[in-house]
């Protein structure tokens, strides 16, 4: 059920109730006493205009125009004409100013006063009829009345408010996808293309030189040409299973094409890491060193693991830190995943090197 459907079942059901109990005041009317009768009229006019006014208010979830002086004006319009009309009147307006009590005031201030209108209810009811039983049943009208509408208004706000929730709910999911997207495309394309550039750059060196070897440096460029238009797909279903050995294995290829001595050092784990550890290590794997290629001068670079106390921690380690610092957008990533996984990333420059630390449950 939406939000305006609720609305517009409260409306009717709180329309009925304001019309409902006026009515009876209409029964005044078949007397044939016009002094009663203009009295009674007048009084059914300002109770019904009041309590439009609170009422509307209330389901606005706002204060209605000169509150308390709407709420004031409601009370009295319900209670003045008591002394010139038969005892019990205000047993017929008394429920929709307990609704408005309800709705309106503090419950610490609105409780006495419902409790009050309950006792001048049935006892109006009690000296016309002289019935204990009616009396008693006539008052707890008063009660029952603004307990039944103020639950109705309640179901009418925690809907709104619920659509709203979800509303927002929506639009975040859509932020954290579209993150998603930008995160993996950064951190997928990224070792794909500076492998594509520098293997292109190779192959054109040695086109003439080593006819041979060039090709081959251009095959290995349609592999990984064809590996980053899989990553796109990957990224487009939300799927992106990687594990560490095998991201380690394409690193060490790349970093090694291109010129820098790499060193592989990973840790045996028994159970294997969980698949968010070892998915954020993987793409450890990867910003490291993409950002080793394309920030760095470096000539070597270290890859290891270990594991301690329950954690497994990855460090890559290159001899050429410039440009390498932690602010970047992939590094930003990385750290960001590394906290999803119930983890902690570092990176910083020290003595002419660069270490990227990441560090997450075995």
């Amino acid at each position: 059920m939406t939000a305006s459907s609720v609305r517009r079942l409260a409306t009717w059901l709180i329309v009925a109730v304001s019309v409902g109990y006026p009515a009876l005041g209409l029964l005044y009317l078949l007397a044939g006493r016009l002094d009663a009768s203009l009295i009674v009229l007048s009084a059914l006019a300002g109770c019904g205009l009041t309590h439009f006014v609170n009422m509307r208010a209330a389901l606005r979830g706002t204060r209605p125009p000169w509150f308390p002086l709407s709420v004031v004006a409601q009370a009295v319009v319900t209670y003045l004409p008591d002394p010139f009309l038969p005892a019990g009147w205000s047993g017929v307006t008394a429920q929709l100013l307990a609704c408005t009590f309800l709705l309106l005031l503090p419950l610490w201030a609105a409780l006495p006063l419902v409790g009050l209108m309950t006792v001048v209810a049935g006892g109006g009811v009690l000296a016309s009829l002289g019935i204990p039983v009616v009396a008693a049943l006539y008052g707890l009208t008063v009660p029952l009345t603004g307990v039944m509408v103020l639950v109705v208004v309640r179901l009418v706000h925690a809907t709104r408010d619920l659509e709203s929730a979800r509303a927002e709910l929506a639009e975040a999911a859509v932020l954290k996808e579209r993150l998603r997207i930008s995160r993996d495309l950064h951190d997928g394309l990224g070792r794909s293309l500076t492998a594509i550039a520098l293997k292109g750059d190779l192959a054109a060196r040695l086109m003439d030189r080593d006819p041979g070897t060039a090709r081959a440096e251009v095959g290995d460029l349609v592999k990984v040409a064809r590996e980053a238009a899989q990553d796109v797909r990957q990224v487009a279903r939300g799927y992106r299973r990687l594990t560490l050995g095998g991201e380690v294995q394409r690193a060490a290829a790349l970093l090694e094409a291109s010129g820098v001595s790499v060193q592989v050092n990973l840790a045996a784990t028994e159970p294997p890491p969980p698949s968010p550890s070892e998915e954020t290590l993987a793409w450890a794997v990867r910003e490291g060193v993409t950002n080793v290629l394309r920030h760095s001068t470096a000539t070597t670079c270290t890859i290891t693991t270990a594991a301690h106390a329950g954690r497994l921690r990855l460090e890559i380690v290159n001899d050429g830190a410039a440009g390498a610092g932690p602010s970047g957008g992939g590094l930003l990533g990385l750290s960001e995943r590394a906290a999803q996984a119930g983890g902690t990333m570092s990176a910083r420059a020290e003595d002419g090197a660069f270490r990227l630390s990441l560090e997450v449950p075995a």
